[in-house]
């Protein structure tokens, strides 16, 4: 009787070095206060490992440009090969593909007409649209313009933008588009503290008669609004009583879209 062979053990060491290996890096990656870099007393620390382990896992990440070494200090910090996979990572990514399936989600929870919005200034430009389910729906289309002081999504991106874009916004002009518009630097600068505190915009029948909308932010990888999510719809459906439910839902869903194009929430 011939012996069935053996079939080999698992290679539980080489994927348990790959995981301390990733570890390294995600560990330099994140910001602990190190903007120099890390020593190799910190590094083992931080990742309960011995110095010895640190330094045979971190060779071939040096050898692949992955780590730096400071030649005087000695500290670590990531090499240049991140940027090289971070920026074909992000030029792969199609944002319409990757957040169909949340804005048709949001869509379907919310019962109204749901957009995804880049920013122009002075303007936001549509760049998705999701039709609500309901037979009465919002009249919009994807490449149109609107004015970015009066829009949900618009005030999104000024709430986080820098000053020099909110006075740019400011200076073209903000006409009454309806009897509720916000048409002062004062009252607008108020309302996009609100917004930061809060965490979404609202158009409270601002840009349109009868048109009620919420808005929240995408972040890219910097932390850094790219894009705004908004729902809208009749100020009838979109009541006020709505808005914090509305703002939840957004919320959820602008995570899942940062998260899944590789960006980050702002740092407080």
């Amino acid at each position: 009787m011939t012996d069935t062979p053996t079939p080999p053990e698992p290679r539980r060491n080489a994927s348990s070095s790959l995981r301390r290996a990733l570890g390294i890096l995600m560990y330099l990656a994140e910001d602990r206060g190190h903007p120099h870099g890390v020593t190799l007393t910190d590094l083992a620390a931080g990742l309960e490992l011995s110095k010895s382990t640190v330094l045979r896992l971190v060779a071939p990440l040096r050898d692949a440009r992955l780590v730096d070494q400071d030649p005087e200090s000695g500290r670590y910090r990531l090499g240049p090969q991140n940027a090289l996979l971070g920026q074909a990572y992000l030029e792969r990514r199609d944002t319409r593909q990757i957040t169909s399936p949340v804005l048709h989600r949001l869509a379907e929870d919310s019962g109204e007409t749901v957009h995804l919005v880049t920013f122009d200034p002075p303007e936001i430009v549509y760049i998705d649209k999701v039709e609500s389910p309901q037979a009465v729906r919002m009249h919009s289309r994807v490449g149109s313009r609107q004015p970015a002081y009066c829009t949900a999504t618009g005030k999104v991106f000024l709430a986080h933008g820098a000053e020099d874009t909110v006075d740019r916004v400011i200076a073209a002009g903000m006409p009454a588009r309806t009897p509720a518009t916000i048409t002062t630097a004062e009252r607008l600068h108020e309302e996009l503290a609100l917004i930061r505190a809060r965490g979404y915009a609202v158009d409270d029948v601002e840009n349109e008669q009868d048109i009620r909308c919420v808005a929240a932010p995408v972040y890219d990888h910097k932390g850094e609004v790219t894009t705004a999510v908004s729902i809208s719809g009749p100020a009838a459906r979109v009541t006020r009583e709505r808005l914090p439910e509305l703002g939840a839902l957004l919320a959820a869903a602008t995570v899942t879209i940062t998260e899944s194009l590789g960006g980050r929430g702002p740092v407080d």
